[in-house]
């Protein structure tokens, strides 16, 4: 049944607007909000994320308990692919891209700083610094919103995409400071697995001799963040050249998300495999 849901969580993806309903974090992030400012919890960063993190999963868990036993499953696959759909990353990465891609082409760095900081939060001092940060927001996004979700689900269901996903809005809109840093620690260690394992699948897809120089040096590091090793591996791999301002600057972002659907393949490929293995 896994595979199946990814097929289609990928299908909904690209042809439903399902996912931008399914994906509403008004209510839960107003929990958090009201759960860091009690005075009773403010120096309880980790009571917080039980109650926000662990009770939701473990409900989910429960439910799905009920409900796998019953018709074969079947009434636990829309919980399965809705949960999966909460769970990869929000916005549209692509059209995202879009302004400041258009600023790049014409040139016009100015524009392009500007749409950067207002709608991929990137700040540089250089125009070479800003399309290199661009080129790893890219790469980290897709593997956070993505490849991350899928890995944790394949594996373990839903709980764990589920987790995934929720201790990254913590991170992400928490505002105190304890229990941003707990959730980050928390998804570090969500992230070194699949992480690896998707730069070694860049390997296969990409440069491999180059990948095999950064992993060689990074594959047991943990204090390297997931974001900086995926930018590192991505952009060797796919032998992204010198920052350019232009036409070609973009064609560096187009070769990148090509080298992230080649990696997406080969994932379903070896998702397939696995299931069909005895």
């Amino acid at each position: 049944m896994s595979f199946l849901v990814l097929l289609l969580a990928v299908w909904i993806e690209k042809f439903s607007a399902l996912r931008h309903r399914v994906q509403r974090d008004e209510g839960w992030v107003r929990e958090l909000h009201k759960l860091e400012a009690s005075p009773r919890l403010v120096n309880r960063p980790w009571l917080i994320l039980v109650v926000l993190v662990l009770l939701p999963v473990a409900l989910l868990g429960l439910l799905l308990l009920v409900l796998e036993p019953v018709a074969y499953g079947l009434l636990a696959l829309p919980v399965h692919l809705l949960v999966v759909i909460y769970s990869l990353g929000r916005g549209d990465l692509l059209a995202g891209l879009g302004p400041f891609r258009d600023a790049w082409r014409r040139e016009d760095l100015q524009a392009a700083a500007h749409v950067a900081e207002r709608d991929l939060g990137i700040c540089a001092d250089s125009a070479d610094q800003l399309l290199e940060r661009v080129q790893g927001h890219l790469l980290w996004e897709a593997y956070q919103s993505f490849f991350a979700v899928i890995f944790w689900y394949f594996l373990l269901g839903p709980v764990a995409a589920l987790s995934y996903r929720l201790l990254a809005l913590a991170e992400e809109h928490g505002q105190n400071p304890a229990v941003v840093e707990r959730a980050a620690q928390l998804r570090h260690a969500f992230d070194w697995v699949p992480v690896r394992l998707l730069a070694a699948s860049f390997a296969l897809v990409g440069n491999f001799v180059a990948v095999g120089r950064v992993m060689l040096h990074e594959l047991l590091n943990w204090n390297i963040s997931a974001a900086r090793l995926i930018e590192k591996v991505g952009l060797v791999a796919g032998e992204i050249p010198a920052p350019v301002v232009g036409p070609d600057g973009i064609n560096s972002l187009d070769r990148i998300w090509e080298l992230l659907l080649r990696a997406a393949v080969l994932w379903y490929a070896g998702f397939a495999l696995w299931t069909v293995l005895p």
